[in-house]
């Protein structure tokens, strides 16, 4: 599996790699050959020693996996690339599919298989917009600020709604990770929700066990956020396990905020989707954590932990671990595709922050071709940042503009309830944008409370 992988400098630093191009083509070959049943026999990280794996192997279905059970991975690839592998296939597939199959079957597929394959498949979660429907895309807004000022949290907020974004969620990592600040911040932004009326949803990405006080204070919590990873000991690194995550899960069901708007019932299966998680290749070897798996395969199985959770939104922080497991523009673009491919096999809402750090050999033309490659391969939702330049978390990621040149290019506008308050604020016409009219302009400044 690791000699397999394209060449990653994670798995370098791991002594995992292979030496040659020559090794590598020779481990793909034999990878290709490989029964996809081998998968639930010989366990790459043992059932006794990690949750991760029992949940793998405890949730998997029989039945959903018995059309391919009889495939080779290599025969697997082929299937994935035919028309009998429609989006209502893939669908019923997933959940007969384990993480390790689908990490097996993207390390011998080109870019254009990753972008067909993934292209197909079509995950819809609710809570007050619909994510994920054929034809449309979604955004985080992420109105990061040095000090958390509420002001400037407002500006950067209004500023991407007036570029259409924030759909998904209104999203702020707190430069403050206090659970004070928490519940200051998810009281900012539901008051701005609430005076504008704007159909999304918001969370702060804060520690699950701060989101959990938080609801125990009274807060308004949409969405509990935690970052994820594919083994028991990376996940110990975040400070979480499964029994942490099923509390968090439950706590959030109780509030039944997805039920807000339009009526949704939440026992329908509609609004129920309370969580958001983040992931990303290369966690577990930084924790020490990686079991001598590659960290392709790994951060699959961080797949299986969100997916327990049926969660609203995922999404694989692509660049931001650095140059020590992505070296640059090419391994960010390959990873990135990577992980959207096997979140949507695996039946995950799979959105990408397409990033890099500083000191990586990246730039925006690697951004621009990642983002249109997933654009091509139905991304769920990106990051909206303004100019693109994280200035709390000072790493470079997309921006407003560069959302809706995916929405112009691919035709794809936003989920259907934030799409209608667009066009009835101002904010759009026809599916286009425009500026609002000067009355409407100042009731927008004055509902976001930031006067003229």
């Amino acid at each position: 599996m690791a000699c397999a992988s394209p060449s990653k400098s994670g798995d370098e630093l791991a002594g995992l790699a292979a030496g040659s191009a020559q090794e590598r083509e020779a481990a793909r070959q034999i990878l290709a050959d490989l029964p996809l049943s081998l998968f639930l026999e010989d366990l790459l990280i043992p059932y006794e020693a990690d949750e991760v794996t029992r949940l793998i192997v405890d949730s998997h279905d029989a039945a959903a996996f018995a059309p391919v059970s009889g495939l080779s991975v290599g025969e697997f690839r082929d299937w994935l690339l035919g028309d009998g592998a429609t989006a209502q296939a893939l669908a019923a597939l997933a959940p007969g599919l384990i993480p390790e199959m689908v990490a097996a079957v993207s390390k011998i597929m080109r870019v254009q298989d990753l972008v067909l394959v993934a292209s197909k498949v079509e995950v819809v979660t609710r809570f007050r917009t619909t994510l994920g429907l054929r034809g449309r895309f979604s955004t985080r807004l992420q109105p990061n600020h040095p000090t958390d000022d509420p002001r400037g949290i407002l500006a950067s907020t209004l500023d991407g709604l007036m570029f259409g974004c924030g759909d998904a969620v209104i999203g702020v990592n707190p430069a403050l990770d206090s659970v004070d600040s928490c519940v200051g911040l998810l009281r900012l932004l539901d008051g701005f929700r609430q005076r504008t009326g704007v159909p999304t949803q918001s969370c702060v990405l804060t520690h699950v066990t701060s989101t959990l006080e938080a609801i125990g204070r009274g807060a308004p919590v949409d969405l509990v956020f935690q970052s994820v990873a594919g083994t028991q000991a990376a996940n110990s690194g975040f400070g979480i396990d499964l029994a942490l995550l099923d509390e968090a899960h439950a706590a959030a069901l109780e509030l039944r905020r997805g039920a807000e708007l339009g009526g949704v019932d939440l026992a329908g299966g509609s609004g129920d989707n309370v969580m958001y998680f983040e992931t990303g290749q290369g966690s577990a070897l930084s924790a020490g954590a990686h079991h001598s798996v590659d960290q392709g395969t790994l951060e699959a199985r961080a797949y299986a932990v969100a997916r327990r959770y049926r969660p609203l939104l995922v999404n694989t922080v692509v660049g931001f671990i650095g140059p020590e497991y992505l070296m640059g523009g090419k391994q960010i673009i390959r990873a990135g595709l990577e992980d959207h491919c096997c979140a949507k096999l695996l039946g995950l809402p799979m959105g990408c922050d397409i990033c890099y750090t500083n000191h990586a050999e990246a730039d925006s033309d690697d951004t621009d071709t990642l983002l249109t490659l997933l654009g091509a391969a139905g991304v769920t939702f990106i990051m909206g940042v303004p100019g693109a330049d994280d200035i709390m978390l000072n790493y470079q990621s997309t921006s407003f503009h560069d959302a809706w040149y995916v929405r112009r290019m691919f035709d794809r506008p936003p989920a259907p309830e934030f799409a209608a308050w667009l066009e009835q604020v101002g904010l759009s016409r026809d599916g286009g944008l425009t500026l609002p009219g000067r009355a409407q302009m100042r009731g927008l400044l004055a509902t976001a409370e930031l006067g003229e």
